[in-house]
């Protein structure tokens, strides 16, 4: 399990603890090493130089030979060119800075970023060029190649909404110009994901109380659709929480990171080359490297299957913007972000099923995988019957085609059970209005007809006499009591 921050502060320096000044700074710090947080060569540099001067102090030659920030992992790609001269920013520009005033500064500079604070989410555009969707502090971008094409605030956004894989932003701009945004999702269930994270971004970072959070559905028809409501503190109650904490500042212990399987360190042990994954190879690996495999873990949008399929991951392509938006360039590269080591969350029995299908194709495991799985080997007639009960599973699991049936065939059910509702309230109504003394023309004809008067002699004031006797035993039987 890692922890990760979820709603990144406008203004992280407006923090009052150090301390939680110092949980943001290692996620981004995190952000930088699995190519979330991208940036110019030179920013880069800077920010790689803030971090070795918050964990390792002022440069000191009988410490640091040549060649020192070699030895540190904090890109998913480095050249020798950017080498030098983070270490040559340390050695000149950092000296007596202590780790809380480096990190500070650290934070300072990535907040200004582009691509700070973003989840990236891989989604396709109209034309079916790769891009991310991604949700800030400060409003909706979306990124293409090293560019980013759309910045929309929090403030011109007016709903957002889903339908299958199709995403769909709408945004109020001035002169009244309205404008929708499609997007396609690689599933269904990353679609909503996008969606609820759109939900949760727009009521922290927007409203002013929680109080003015409300349910949102993401249909028209109040009987359709998916609803969500967020839940939790926004933004600026946070913020001020955060200014009325009276306490003594908890130490804060600098120590590196544990190294492990899904939160590697920066300061553990130097970049490895890149070899094949087999049964023998280390857990702690390079990012860019060894996880060519789990580019679909770039994010934290759930996925009904290991994998998204070749066709919704981040080729380099020549970005294409409209005339009348804005595009700014983030980086030197082009935005891959996946090269995250988070997992990619599934639902528990999809995650049974992926463990058990890679037992049964003979796929290999890492060095803890194989410890953790000595104690509890299954036989090979029990992978047989589990690997029968797989595929069974996998074959009885619908398509596209079925999936949309159903669905359609839920918001019929759902109509009709609504629209009966409403005739059932709509005749009590009636009644109640004909039993009354309103003296209205079209409810005197109707109490004039033969059949009105059968009903109300032989049906409803039977029934009136019946609740009212019933009434009465009640009462009495509190009195009495």
């Amino acid at each position: 399990m890692c922890f990760r921050v979820k709603f990144y502060p406008a203004d992280p320096a407006a923090l009052k603890e150090e301390i939680t000044r110092y949980l943001v700074f290692l996620q981004i710090k995190r952000d930088l090493y699995h190519g979330r947080l991208l940036c110019k060569t030179s920013d880069a540099a800077l920010l790689a130089a803030y971090i070795l001067q918050a964990e390792i102090g002022d440069y000191d030659p009988g410490k640091h030979p040549e060649g020192y920030s070699s030895k540190f992992q904090f890109f998913p790609k480095h050249s020798e060119k950017l080498e030098k001269k983070i270490a040559e920013i340390h050695k000149t520009e950092l000296s007596g800075q202590t780790p809380a005033t480096s990190e500070l500064n650290f934070l300072r500079k990535a907040q200004t970023l582009e691509t700070y604070g973003v989840d990236p989410h891989p989604c396709k555009d109209v034309s079916g060029n790769a891009a991310f969707l991604a949700f800030t502090p400060f409003g909706f971008v979306v990124l293409q190649g090293n560019k980013r094409v759309h910045f929309i605030k929090w403030n011109e956004v007016t709903k957002l909404k889903f339908e299958g894989k199709t995403f769909y932003l709408y945004v109020s701009q001035k002169e009244e110009k309205k404008i929708i945004l499609t997007y396609f999702a690689p599933t269904p269930e990353a679609c909503k994901h996008l969606w609820k994270c759109g939900i949760e971004n727009q009521a922290f970072y927007k409203l002013e109380k929680s109080s003015q959070v409300r349910t949102v559905s993401s249909s028209n028809l109040f009987f359709k659709g998916s609803r969500f409501r967020y839940s939790g503190r926004v933004a600026k109650e946070v913020m001020e929480s955060s200014a009325k904490i009276k306490r003594e500042p908890p130490e804060i212990h600098r120590a590196g990171m544990v190294p492990s399987r899904s939160c590697p360190s920066i300061t553990h042990g130097p970049r490895l080359s890149s070899v094949p994954r087999t049964r023998r190879r280390a857990v702690h690996i390079s990012i860019m490297e060894g996880l060519e495999s789990l580019r679909d873990s770039a994010h934290s949008t759930p996925v009904r299957s290991s994998s998204h399929g070749d066709t919704f991951l981040p080729h380099v392509r020549s970005s294409r913007a409209d005339s009348n938006e804005r595009v700014a360039v983030i980086a030197d590269e082009a935005y891959s972000p996946a090269d995250s080591v988070l997992p990619t969350p599934v639902a528990e029995h999809s995650l049974e099923l992926m463990l058990l299908s890679r037992q049964i194709n003979g796929a290999t495991c890492s060095i803890e995988e194989e410890k953790e799985s000595e104690a509890s080997t299954p036989t090979a007639a029990e992978v047989e019957a589990l690997g029968g009960e797989l595929r069974a599973l996998c074959q009885g699991h619908g398509g596209p085609e079925e999936e949309q049936v159903n669905k359609f065939v839920l918001s019929v059910l759902r109509l009709l059970l609504v629209t009966m509702g409403l005739l059932f309230v709509l005749l009590l109504l009636l009644i109640i209005l004909t039993e009354s003394d309103l003296d209205i023309a079209f409810f005197r004809d109707i109490r004039q007809t033969p059949e009105f008067e059968q009903f109300h002699y032989q049906y409803f004031c039977p029934l009136r006499r019946w609740f009212a006797c019933k009434i009465r035993s009640v009462v009495s039987l509190l009195i009495d009591t």
